[in-house]
């Protein structure tokens, strides 16, 4: 049996190493990953609490509605429970969107390096990848809109670029929303929302009244630290909303996944905790950076891309021998870089130090 004919050279998504190949592997104890942009402080002590509750209950499907993290995102961002859509992560959702909207005869135009699911899934469907390189880090707009012609359907805009940490500023998104068509989907990924510093970040939600082709995907598996518990939602119009529900599989979230997503939520102190100790982790890495002369890219997510000059897997493989798991850029887009994830005070304090013993070893 043959499977669709743009499968045949399209790759499964390849995760980074986990702690216990690395363990078995190199006869290390302790392993810290920094590979995932995983939170490195976990989830809100109230997230545990609702889990424990709820422990009792795994027999019971879930609501397929989702109806209380529904009404209480819903709340939270004062948009109605109808503008919403939930999925076992924003992959999922990103997925149902290409399901929903992509076929043989569309495009669908993105930056180049960028999350890779938007590729992945709009190759399944079938559809003509356009990619326009990121200038600086950052993506071009001006030749994003001149990709698009009269069979595009979808604009994926990872508003804090992943891998490069750079983001799209409000002046440029309004300007780019202004010229896409209206019959295009402009698909504005949030994943790394909580952590953005900017004063001149767009506010995604103001956008949708004007633009009803605006698509926002945001995730409680960053910040929230629920990455094992999948739950990610997108925000659009009613009509956007229905078109997608109608791809989604029944119970896609669980119910554990529901209460502590919702849970979560109500708990903004611990995300301005989070927020503030990430930020604080990029500006120890900056200064390492800075003192050792290396290109790096001012990130609003929770992680750093920094250019070594060198290959970016010597710098992997080394880091890895020291027990901490990083993401190589040469699976990227970036062959000489590497992405570390901000992880707690001692972890960033570690690898730095692991990184100048590796500067002073290739100098003497």
């Amino acid at each position: 049996m043959q499977a669709k004919r743009q499968l045949q050279h399209l790759k499964p998504y390849k995760p980074g190493k986990n702690v216990e190949d690395v363990q078995e592997e190199l006869g290390l104890t302790k392993i810290v990953k920094l590979a995932s942009n995983e939170n490195p402080f976990g989830c809100s002590e109230a997230v545990k609490r609702a889990i424990e509750k709820e422990m009792s209950e795994l027999a019971v499907y879930p609501d397929g509605y989702a109806t209380v993290l529904r009404e209480k995102t819903a709340h939270f961002l004062n948009v109605g429970t109808e503008n919403l859509i939930f999925g076992d992560g924003s992959d999922e959702v990103i997925q149902m969107i290409c399901r929903a909207y992509l076929t043989a005869d569309d495009n669908t135009v993105m930056a180049a390096p960028t999350f890779p699911q938007y590729k992945h899934n709009a190759v399944v469907e079938g559809a003509e990848i356009r990619e326009v390189p990121v200038r600086d880090g950052r993506h071009d707009l001006e030749r994003m809109i001149e990709a698009i012609d009269e069979k595009t359907k979808i604009v994926w805009l990872c508003m804090v670029n992943n891998p490069s940490g750079e983001y799209i500023r409000d002046k440029e998104l309004a300007s780019f929303l202004s010229q896409v068509p209206e019959k295009v989907l402009v698909v504005c990924d949030e994943a790394y929302y909580e952590y953005v510093v900017a004063d001149d970040y767009p506010d995604t939600l103001s956008f949708m009244n004007e633009h009803r082709n605006l698509v926002i995907t945001r995730t409680f598996s960053k910040a929230y630290g629920l990455a094992a518990l999948r739950v990610g939602y997108g925000i659009a119009n009613t009509s956007v909303i229905a078109a997608i529900e109608s791809v989604r599989q029944p119970f896609n979230t669980s119910r554990i996944g529901q209460l502590a997503a919702a849970a979560a939520l109500e708990d903004q102190p611990f995300i301005d905790h989070c927020r503030k100790l990430n930020r604080e982790g990029l500006e120890k890495f900056y200064r390492f950076c800075r003192r050792h002369e290396l290109t790096y890219y001012p990130s609003q997510g929770n992680f750093i891309l920094i250019d070594f000059a060198r290959s970016g897997d010597e710098i992997y493989d080394y880091l890895l021998r020291k027990g901490y798991i990083v993401r190589s850029g040469t699976a990227l887009g970036y062959p000489n870089a590497v992405r570390i994830t901000i992880g707690s005070e001692d972890e960033n304090d570690d690898i730095i130090e692991h990184l100048q013993h590796y500067f002073q070893h290739q100098t003497q």
